[in-house]
């Protein structure tokens, strides 16, 4: 059973799933789909291209799948794609995607609080959480379980690896490797995100694993290619590890100091 108020706006053409609430005076254009059990709050705009998985809340004011602000895109039919339980909060601003790549991506069970702003192009993975009015530029990698403070801006084509925090408030220009803390202007590496990781069941042995090899690249003086050669050498390479230096080497900003 729908849930549709009647001063709702939309589309015929939009494909709405059973258990759908849409609040009053929102619009749904044509070419959406929102998945079964989302619930729409009142004043949002789900433009053309966008799609909802299932059980997602949009609140007041959100604004999905809208033109994206870049003077190349020339009308293409392009997308955003967000995934299951995933929260969209008040005032929220994402883009679809341009013809470079087709779409915007927003993971599973993510949290984008009130004001935030996702540009075209971006991947965000699941779990992420972007607090208050943080602003992605294009192009953008955020990869799973990352979390952003309130009001960072992040600068375009930056990616920022699996379980790490970026302080609030911080600007965020180059590339941000897993699972560490970052703060600072310019963001500086402020150690591992050990809380974070004990509350995601990552051991102890993993945890020392990437402390070592943290230690390495952060405070041996050695450069990122001589760093990384050492902890190929140290033979310590777990899981974690290893996804450490896959990231440094897809890096094309360079990382944070």
């Amino acid at each position: 059973m729908k849930n549709l108020h009647s001063t709702a706006i939309i589309d015929p053409k939009a494909e709405i799933a059973e258990d759908v609430t849409i609040g009053p005076y929102t619009i749904v254009e044509a070419n959406v789909r929102i998945g079964k059990s989302c619930t729409i709050g009142p004043h949002v705009h789900l433009a053309a291209g966008t799609r909802l998985g299932e059980h997602c809340r949009v609140s007041t004011g959100a604004v999905l799948g809208t033109f994206p602000q870049d003077l190349k895109f020339k009308g293409e039919e392009t997308v955003l794609e967000v995934g299951d339980r995933t929260t969209i909060r008040e005032f929220a601003t994402l883009n679809r995607g341009t013809h470079e790549t087709g779409k915007t991506v927003v993971g599973s069970d993510c949290l984008l609080m009130a004001y935030s702003h996702v540009a075209h192009d971006c991947v965000i993975g699941n779990h992420c959480i972007l607090a208050n009015a943080v602003n992605l530029a294009g192009h953008i990698v955020i990869e799973d379980w990352a979390s952003l403070g309130g009001m960072v801006p992040v600068h375009q084509f930056v990616r920022i690896g699996q379980h790490c925090f970026v302080g609030g408030g911080y600007r965020v220009t180059k590339d941000v490797p897993p699972y560490i803390r970052t703060m600072g202007d310019p963001l500086v590496y402020a150690g591992l995100n050990a809380i974070g990781l004990r509350r995601r069941g990552f051991s102890e042995e993993a945890l020392l694993a990437l402390k070592r090899a943290y230690k390495t690249l952060y405070k041996s003086k050695l450069n990122v290619t001589q760093a990384v050669q050492r902890i190929r050498a140290g033979g310590n390479l777990t899981v974690e590890v290893q996804n450490v230096l896959a990231f440094i080497a897809k890096s094309e900003r360079g990382i944070v100091g």
